[in-house]
């Protein structure tokens, strides 16, 4: 790991800030979700994994529900690189993108589906693909 830093006390500041859950994205997806007559968890603990969470889970259907930010998660469409502080922010990043990939691996492993979305997709889409994927799971069990 780099011994730099971020590149001043404001962006430590506006890093601490951001939302970890309950983002407008989640919360617009849950709202469908919902509506639709599904039931879940939020901001559930990853079995066997600290300070790791699933932002949408269905526990008995054992689907993980993750979405993910476009730039802290390193979306393929919208990731930026920072200019200023480069290395530590490229640093950054791709410890995110690993313990994404670890994460996902570790649920699928213990029997979970994992439904990754990004930021920027439509949350009807999204919702519907995970409705979907829920339906699949409970009737396969």
């Amino acid at each position: 790991m780099s011994t730099a830093r971020p590149s001043s006390p404001g962006v430590s500041a506006r890093m601490g800030r951001q939302a970890r859950r309950d983002t407008k994205p989640e919360l617009a997806i849950r709202k469908l979700l919902h509506a639709a007559g599904y039931r879940f968890r939020v901001n559930t603990r990853v079995p066997d994994m600290p300070r790791r969470t699933i932002d949408i889970a269905f526990t008995r259907a054992k689907v993980a529900v993750m979405i993910d930010g476009c730039f802290w998660h390193g979306c393929p469409v919208h990731a930026t690189q920072p200019k200023s502080n480069a290395q530590w922010w490229r640093e950054k990043l791709e410890r995110n993108m690993a313990r994404d990939a670890e994460t996902t691996a570790h649920l699928i492993a213990a029997g979970w589906t994992v439904v990754r979305s990004w930021e920027h997709e439509p949350p009807p889409a999204v919702a519907e693909r995970v409705a979907a994927t829920v339906d699949q799971a409970r009737s396969s069990r």
